[in-house]
């Protein structure tokens, strides 16, 4: 069913993160959009995937721009996921073709603990999602990585295979430094690698009104041979403005591995 337009926005969202981080009840409209993200416990992970794209499944052309697919309307909600979490997390790819601010400058709200996918230790420290503005800065790299990041950039070194850190271990790592409520943001790679290992407890698909007819893909998933074998989860819809969220709770699929507490 089809969900209300979402008001313009108003004083009612700047007390929407603390109530959140308090586990209380939140003003409506943002009851029905950010109320599935109150932990139900404080010893517990939530992790909220994020991918804004075309009708036709899109998240950037086949040179790779992006910017913006999604209007106003879906980019102020990237912006306030941001402002309710603990940290948003992004692969390296993203950082270099996107060089995110992974600030909230378009909502009140704090900025949340910025943190980098680097396996390999390919990026320096130039990035803007490295400015010493204040904010915590976190780089996940594998074992063994020689590091180049800043002195006062956390880095944090995890086993995996040769390319590739696991998304469970990157959630455990975090939850163990108290971010416990985590924004996988992109790209697109990673919120897939992070939904098919099942460590999502929601993913909010923002789509946009344009069809691009070609270009990269959203979510990319291992192949199935039948529908009946096709993710299916309970699906919030939301009309903000011209542009619809689906808010897909995945709660019953969470791993056991670096699980998450379900969201109410």
């Amino acid at each position: 069913m089809m969900g209300r337009r979402t008001a313009e926005p108003d004083s009612s969202w700047d007390e929407v993160p603390r109530l959140i981080r308090a586990g209380m009840g939140l003003p409506q409209p943002w009851e029905k959009l950010f109320g599935p993200l109150r932990a139900t416990s404080s010893s517990g992970i939530l992790a909220v995937g994020q991918i804004g794209q075309t009708l036709d499944g899109r998240v950037a052309t086949l040179s790779g721009h992006s910017h913006y697919i999604n209007g106003s309307a879906g980019l102020d909600h990237l912006h306030r996921l941001r402002a309710v979490v603990d940290a948003v997390v992004v692969g390296a790819g993203t950082v270099r073709a996107d060089d995110p601010q992974l600030t909230v400058r378009r909502v009140a709200g704090p900025n949340p603990v910025r943190v980098v996918l680097d396996p390999r230790g390919t990026l320096g420290g130039s990035a803007r999602v490295f400015a010493a503005d204040g904010t915590r800065r976190i780089v996940i790299t594998l074992d063994g990585t020689p590091t180049r990041s800043a002195a006062e950039i956390e880095t944090i070194a995890l086993a995996g295979s040769t390319t590739r850190l696991e998304p469970a271990a990157i959630l455990d790592a975090l939850s163990a430094r108290g971010l416990r409520r985590v924004l996988i943001e992109g790209g697109a790679r990673t919120v897939s690698h992070f939904l098919g290992a099942g460590c999502l407890d929601r993913l909010h698909v923002m789509v946009a009104p344009v069809i691009l007819g070609s270009g990269l893909p959203g979510l990319e998933l291992p192949p199935v041979a039948r529908m009946t074998d096709a993710l299916r989860a309970p699906v919030r819809v939301h009309l903000l403005d011209d542009e619809v969220l689906f808010d897909c709770d995945l709660s019953a699929r969470r791993a056991a591995a670096g699980a998450a507490n379900k969201s109410r």
